[in-house]
């Protein structure tokens, strides 16, 4: 005998109501170094507005946030500043890839650039473009949104999706490269 529930009640399993939460309430960690982080700007702005799909307000401190979008070309020495960042922000989080600098070193095929982040962090998203429009980092964001909420609502069945493609090999297993500051990071092997 089914129990017929109020109009004011609603039922539902936890994970998808955390899986609801998080989607919703993306905190953005801007990282951004050259002309993306202007269209990111202009993403924020009221022009285009952010707010509405549930990444409201940007932090500056990897401690609030869950999502980082890495904007604009990454040097080689900035790589360790953005590993600490990256390290510092709490799970479960996420990072989007904005510009074809950031993805694949774009047209700064050099030694001092670092020829795709995802080979130092794991990348949820890539967003083509030089630079990108706020459009495209619209829907990357809700794109994120449906994969946070498909991985969230599938964990252990056997459609589990994978939340993200690990790197070549683990930040561990890496060489350590020291920067001209003194600090630490590791840098893949060149291939051949």
């Amino acid at each position: 005998m089914a129990v017929e529930l109020p109009d004011n009640v609603v039922m539902t399993r936890l994970d998808t109501l955390a899986s609801w939460c998080r989607k919703n309430s993306l905190w953005p960690m801007p990282f951004a170094t050259a002309c993306c982080g202007i269209e990111l700007m202009a993403t924020g702005a009221s022009r285009h507005d952010l707010a509405r799909f549930g990444a409201e307000v940007f932090r500056f401190t990897p401690r609030q946030c869950d999502l980082m979008i890495v904007a604009g070309r990454v040097v080689m020495k900035m790589m360790p500043v953005l590993q600490r960042i990256w390290q510092q922000m709490h799970e479960p989080k996420w990072c989007i890839s904005m510009g074809a600098c950031c993805s694949s070193g774009g047209v700064f095929d050099t030694y001092a650039v670092v020829q795709g982040i995802d080979r130092f962090i794991p990348v949820d998203m890539y967003i083509p473009g030089c630079p990108p429009r706020p459009e495209q980092l619209i829907q990357a964001i809700i794109d994120l949104q449906d994969l946070i909420t498909d991985r969230e609502t599938t964990v252990g069945t056997e459609a589990e999706i994978t939340r993200r493609e690990p790197p070549k090999r683990a930040l561990s297993e890496l060489p350590i490269l020291p920067s001209s500051s003194g600090a630490q990071f590791r840098a893949p092997p060149r291939s051949s």
